[in-house]
């Protein structure tokens, strides 16, 4: 039986490890913990200033610290210093986190996702085909179950009905890899993340949003009336997840069935896996929680479902446990109780 705690000895550790979209949240985690395991980490992000980039550098001036860590500011975008990079570092492993994220600005600025998410993908696909990665990880996000309504999201389920660009997005990345997986042998892993959260997390998601307003005293806005669940997962959880998986590179599925095919495996070497915490919780349980930690009361002003967004997200994570040993647990009061005293301590309020 294999010891999935010890993935980073079955990692060549002569080789660093590609992580895209270092500066990010995820992205900042998942290298803290692959340096502290003893590995060495290559980082590129563009830092463009979808939010703060000020958040951005702090991350990365806490990853500066560590001798194994080598930063280069890079845009997936360009073919020619993505294709040097891999010539300089010889990747065997990639994990693909860069992506331009969120539901409601994919409304206001599709380009953005097309680029990032789509044209910035296939590069990365390309280089992993011509440097003959060992596994190539790469995120994809709850958003692809769009009209889903069968509860708990399963991988096996068919995922054709996206409700918003960002998720067209995603689902389209899937489906490249698995083509890269099937013509050229590239052993791929996509990972669907569900609502992240915690200490250094985006601006751009709710429970900054509200933590923010609660402690300026400003209203905050809840959307479909606060009749929203959200399987809200601890950044901790996703990034032992995505490491545990990194040493295991996908194998053809013998048993896969051509004349019922199952959307979550594939003859060819490419796999998916939900990574979420299990447990939907209420949006209004959230704010109260949040209220509770920050010693506020929210003024809410209560509005009408935004276009993109879906009722409820809750992940089924079978196959993730089958395969590595590990399902997301940390509870909701813990991790907003870490996010709030990081906040305070961050922003000094």
């Amino acid at each position: 039986m294999t010891n999935h705690a010890d993935w980073a000895a079955r990692l060549e550790s002569d080789r660093p490890v590609l992580v895209t979209g270092a500066a990010g949240f995820i992205g900042f985690f998942l290298a803290e913990k692959l340096l502290r395991a003893g590995l060495k980490v290559v980082g590129i992000d563009n830092l463009n200033p979808y939010y703060d980039p000020k958040l951005k550098q702090a991350r990365l001036d806490l990853l500066s610290q560590y001798p194994g860590f080598a930063f280069e500011k890079l845009d997936l975008a360009d073919r020619a210093g993505l294709g040097a990079l891999f010539d300089r570092h010889g990747f065997r492993h990639v994990v693909n986190l860069a992506a331009q994220a969120g539901v409601r600005h994919s409304i206001e600025n599709p380009h953005a996702y097309l680029e990032a998410n789509l044209t910035g993908f296939l590069n990365i696909l390309e280089e992993c085909r011509r440097a003959r990665v060992a596994h190539l990880v790469y995120a994809s996000s709850s958003s692809v179950y769009g009209g889903n309504r069968k509860l708990p999201f399963s991988v096996h389920d068919s995922v054709d009905h996206p409700v918003s660009f960002y998720a067209a997005t995603k689902k389209a990345g899937e489906l490249m890899a698995h083509s890269y997986s099937h013509l050229y042998g590239v052993p791929a892993t996509g990972l669907r993340f569900f609502t992240v959260y915690g200490p250094w997390g985006r601006p751009d998601m709710a429970i900054f949003i509200f933590t923010r307003a609660l402690l300026a005293g400003e209203p905050i806005k809840v959307f479909n009336h606060g009749e929203m669940e959200r399987d809200f997962t601890y950044v901790d959880d996703i990034v032992e997840g995505v490491a545990r998986l990194l040493p295991m590179a996908p194998a053809p599925d013998p048993d896969f069935d051509t004349l019922s095919p199952d959307p979550g495996t594939s003859w060819a070497p490419h796999r998916i896996f939900n990574i979420g915490n299990s447990r939907p919780e209420k949006l209004m349980e959230m704010i109260a929680i949040l209220e509770e930690l920050t010693g506020r009361e929210a003024a809410k002003e209560f509005l009408d479902m935004q276009p993109g967004d879906v009722p409820a997200t809750y992940a089924d994570v079978a196959d993730l446990e089958t395969a590595v040993g590990f399902r997301p647990a940390t509870p909701l009061r813990e991790g907003l109780t870490r996010f709030v005293n990081w906040y305070r301590d961050y922003y000094r309020v």
